[in-house]
């Protein structure tokens, strides 16, 4: 099934929906979605190193506009949507304290976790429900996720033939590692609220 799954997103690169695929994520990502966008960046960005760039941008682009309908969410919708979002990610007890931190430590809360692999869309929702400042939001938001799929793309640019070998001959272990690391995700954000 992985393997399926990733020659379809390098069969899909050559495609002229590829784009809006990975933008879907993205956004889908930053408010929802429990999947980073860096499974179909990677995959794509070996496939067509000629629009690793062109990716990145996209990616940023749309996971920052995910982001704002995650703050959006945590704003207007705490009490329904954005309750239900952290319950199912067993966060609740753990939001105020967030809520609190931000009077504090917004500015880095917010561009050192979207840098990590804890799920941005725990930040966006929080940033929201703690009525975070919007312009300081949007802007920390294209930093930190630019920094980070740019960074990737430029080492998908440098590196992308050893990359795609690794996953031709490694793909489950690679799988394997990725859904460790957003597990590992959820448990840091636990562990640093």
């Amino acid at each position: 099934m992985i393997r399926r799954l990733y020659e379809w997103i390098l069969a899909l690169a050559g495609k002229p929906s590829a784009p809006y695929a990975l933008g879907a994520v993205a956004f889908a990502e930053s408010s929802f979605f429990p999947v980073p966008p860096d499974v179909m960046l990677v995959p794509m960005a070996v496939s067509r190193p000629d629009k690793v760039w062109f990716y990145a941008t996209i990616t940023t682009l749309s996971s920052v506009a995910g982001g704002l309908l995650g703050y959006a969410i945590g704003a207007l919708l705490y009490d329904s949507i954005g309750v239900w979002l952290f319950s199912l990610y067993g966060l609740n007890e753990k939001a105020a304290s967030f809520q609190a931190s931000y009077a504090q430590y917004g500015h880095w809360v917010i561009l050192l976790k979207g840098l990590t692999p804890i799920p941005f869309k725990l930040v966006t929702i929080t940033s929201g429900f703690a009525h975070y400042d919007l312009f300081w939001f949007v802007l920390l938001s294209l930093i930190t996720r630019g920094a980070r799929f740019f960074l990737l793309a430029g080492l998908l640019k440098r590196y992308g033939v050893s990359i795609r070998a690794v996953l031709d001959r490694h793909l489950n272990v690679v799988a394997a590692i990725t859904v460790a690391v957003v597990i590992l995700g959820f448990v840091l954000f636990k562990v640093l609220l």
